[in-house]
């Protein structure tokens, strides 16, 4: 199964060279492998570590562990944040992990936890309630971010340098203007991503114009670029990631009108410098984006779509809802509504 699914997503398998042509084997499609979590929250957190290791976070206070490949999944949650709505968690393995709850004032919150969930130390509580912290990101095992829609007209961000056992504002005079109306969205956990040991790029909508905001020095300054996807009280890039720090894919669309016409695709090849329309897209609003080698999984309400080439041709492969997707060590995870997780296999 493993090598039917390599080949699939475009791996390059040798055969020994014999002087007779071979036909390239016939390979099943992609399918997601449901791994039931006994949860019916919403979990648009996800964390994936390996093939076995994976933490899903969500609604009221919903926070998984699977070490098992989803045969299993443990609720680990801090004690008492029931009325807390976990959209984001990082983890760096099975052990250490850092999640984030949304809301605004002091209800966006970053707790990390050192031992696979049995205990976790609140280390980031908002205090501004014009605040409303939407995502987090990491460039390595210590250095993050933690982004906040706009405060006094700039987004606004938390960094660490300890794995996120401590928390402080980055100055915002290197951050440029918000456009009127403008926010990030808290869909999939996406809405901020990092490559490399510098680059960050923050995911927008809300205003005139959906962008994508580029950080080349690990978040003290940055710059905004326009994409093609649509933008408006619903709608805007929903989520962001690059393959390296050159090349990226951004995806959205409206949640409010989830099969609109008009793009919900858009790639980079230069930093995210400007962004183009492929010549094709899923069809449909999409939440949630990963990187599997060159491969591309997209996710959301209305299914999950493949792209074998960077993001310039696309397969739907599922129609179930979706609202996160990402992949490690080879491996894919996913999660949605009503406790939905399943990993990336063949049918």
């Amino acid at each position: 199964m493993r090598r039917a699914l390599l080949v699939l997503l475009g791996a390059v398998v040798p055969l020994a060279f014999t002087g007779v042509a071979h036909a390239a084997p016939e390979c099943p499609d992609p399918a997601w492998v449901e791994t039931p979590t006994g949860t019916d929250a919403q979990l648009r957190g996800l964390s994936a570590v390996d093939s076995r290791t994976a933490w899903v976070s969500g609604s009221r206070g919903t926070i998984l562990r699977t070490t098992d490949r989803g045969r299993t999944w443990k609720p680990v949650a801090p004690a008492g944040t029931e009325a807390l709505d976990f959209r984001d968690i990082e983890a760096f393995d099975a052990e250490h992990a850092v999640a984030l709850s949304i809301g605004p004032g002091d209800a966006s919150r970053i707790y990390r936890t050192d031992d696979g969930g049995e205990s976790w130390r609140l280390s980031f509580q908002n205090s501004d309630p014009a605040a409303f912290y939407d995502c987090v990101a990491f460039f390595d095992h210590r250095r993050g971010l933690a982004m906040s829609d706009p405060v006094d007209g700039k987004f606004r961000l938390q960094s660490t340098s300890d794995g996120g056992r401590t928390w402080k504002p980055v100055p915002a005079e290197g951050m440029v203007p918000a456009l009127d109306g403008e926010f990030g969205f808290a869909a999939s956990g996406q809405c901020l991503t990092t490559s490399g040991p510098r680059d960050a790029w923050i995911a927008t909508g809300g205003g005139a114009r959906a962008r994508v905001l580029h950080s080349g020095d690990g978040g003290k300054t940055w710059e905004a670029a326009d994409t093609p996807l649509p933008s408006g009280a619903s709608a805007g890039v929903f989520s962001v990631t690059f393959r390296d720090p050159r090349h990226g894919v951004a995806i959205g669309g409206d949640y409010a009108a989830p099969n609109a016409p008009g793009p919900a695709v858009a790639l980079s090849a230069d930093k995210g410098r400007t962004w183009r329309t492929p010549s094709e897209a899923p069809v449909g609003y999409r939440s949630g984006l990963a990187w599997l080698g060159n491969t591309v999984l997209a996710v959301g309400p209305g299914g999950s779509d493949l792209s074998p080439d960077g993001g310039r041709h696309w397969k739907s492969f599922d129609t179930g809802s979706l609202d996160s997707v990402d992949c490690a060590r080879g491996a894919c995870w996913a999660s949605g509504a009503k406790g939905r997780v399943a990993r990336l296999g063949t049918a």
